[in-house]
């Protein structure tokens, strides 16, 4: 699971695919210039105005003019303005699952012309293939959030006489060190997100089944093929175990992690003692700065990291270097050389450089992209992990059906960590729920 634009939980909607008449006859235009293209999305407020505003700029240059409608409520209005034969050019949708159940509706890419190979030549193995169906594509990222990240406070390391891992070996003996001395707690972990409680134990299950499964067998349990009960998953399953539930390793164990708000959890990086609930790691999305108290906050906003930062979560030995998140995928619901060039530049290494790069939510797919347009650090040292990660997992939950990812997964995984099931048999009741083909 992972948050959407606006920075709220959600679960992912189920809908069903209806054709659009006539969508298949439709034909490319000459010219693109003078052209006018329209987007909707799921991002509303400073985000939509910037969004705007970058692509203004290029339509400069490019002759076209493109208009962004923003939607609070994107999953329904989508589907229904699909449905009633009156979708935008392009959609924008921060889940795949919906995407994948317009494919009768939106255009493969290739068909506009787009070079997806080319597109995607500079991006993380996975990042290009999210949304495919027979062989097409049809639908690219032009914006991700990265979720392997570890954050640390740096001055209370050093305090400590603790190193950043470079390794899973060295995480491992990291995590003994604050025990045995008791120094604090290893990690910091908070379940609670209202209606969306669980989601954050879905992120730590999903880092460890991408690396021990890599990305074909990561993308076999998205679908089904690979089940929760499996030798996989289970392997999975003990590595959180080990990290998270085993003793000492947080604050109250699995059941004060059940009802801790993710909002707050990371407030204890910034205590002092064992005493008072110090832990000294979270792992969590790219987002989760956002939350942090407004003092830290204020130290980010002047490029003060000595309270604050984050490393990638280790792979273990033998695994690849993989890199958990989202992202945001751009569909195409019409056929014209403007379509096609708007596509192009919004899921191309030049989107952002025209102003969109200020929002520090942005994070381009591309390695190549030029980071000198990002406006945090936490931005440019986000995108040198991403281009060094081998593999990219979107967020499994997100792919999932809603009655598993956004439902029994989130229930079931948070009553294992609070203790009032096992693992073996919260997996069992996962497998349970997946709808019967």
């Amino acid at each position: 699971m992972r948050l959407r634009s606006g920075l709220s939980a959600v679960g992912t909607l189920a809908v069903g695919a209806v054709l659009l008449a006539g969508c298949s006859t439709s034909t490319p235009t000459d010219q693109a210039s003078g052209s006018t293209v329209t987007i909707m999305g799921a991002f509303t407020d400073a985000q939509a105005t910037a969004f705007q505003a970058d692509l203004d700029a290029w339509s400069k240059t490019s002759g076209i003019t493109v208009k962004y409608e923003p939607s609070s409520d994107f999953q329904t209005a989508i589907v229904a303005r699909a449905t009633a034969g009156n979708p935008p050019d392009i959609a924008i949708y921060p889940q795949p699952g919906v995407l994948k159940s317009q494919v009768n509706q939106l255009y493969p890419l290739e068909d506009l012309g787009v070079d997806v190979a080319d597109i995607t030549a500079d991006e993380a193995n996975g990042l290009g293939t999210i949304a495919q169906k027979d062989g097409k594509t049809y639908g690219l990222p032009y914006s991700i959030n990265v979720k392997s990240l570890v954050w640390y406070n740096p001055s209370a390391f050093t305090a400590a006489g603790l190193s950043v891992p470079t390794t899973d070996d060295e995480m491992t003996a990291l995590e003994k060190k604050i025990v045995d001395q008791g120094l604090g707690y290893p990690w910091c972990v908070g379940l609670e997100s209202g209606g969306a409680t669980g989601w954050p134990a879905t992120d730590w299950l999903e880092e460890y089944v991408l690396r021990y499964g890599g990305l074909d067998e990561y993308n076999k349990w998205i679908t089904g093929d690979v089940k929760f009960d499996s030798s996989l998953v289970t392997k999975a399953g003990d590595k959180v175990a080990a990290e998270l539930l085993a003793p000492g390793q947080v604050n109250g164990g699995g059941a004060a992690a059940a009802t801790t708000s993710f909002q707050t959890a990371g407030n204890q990086l910034f205590v002092n003692g064992k005493g008072n609930g110090q832990c000294f790691m979270m792992r969590q999305g790219s987002f989760v700065a956002d939350f942090f108290p407004d003092a830290i906050k204020a130290q980010i906003a002047k490029g003060d990291l000595s309270n604050i930062d984050f490393f990638q979560l280790p792979s273990p030995a033998g695994t690849e270097n993989s890199m958990l998140g989202g992202g945001d995928l751009v569909g195409a619901f019409s056929k014209s050389e403007a379509t096609k060039k708007v596509v192009e530049y919004l899921t191309g290494k030049d989107f952002g450089t025209n102003g969109y790069a200020s929002q520090a939510i942005f994070l381009s797919p591309h390695g190549t992209f030029d980071s000198s347009a990002y406006t945090t650090q936490f931005q440019r040292k986000a995108q040198d992990l991403l281009k060094n990660a081998k593999v990219f997992g979107f967020d499994a939950s997100d792919q999932m059906p809603g009655e598993v990812g956004a439902g029994t997964e989130w229930t079931q995984l948070t009553s294992w960590f609070a203790g009032q099931t096992t693992m073996a048999d919260a997996f069992t009741a996962i497998d349970a729920s997946w709808p019967k083909r």
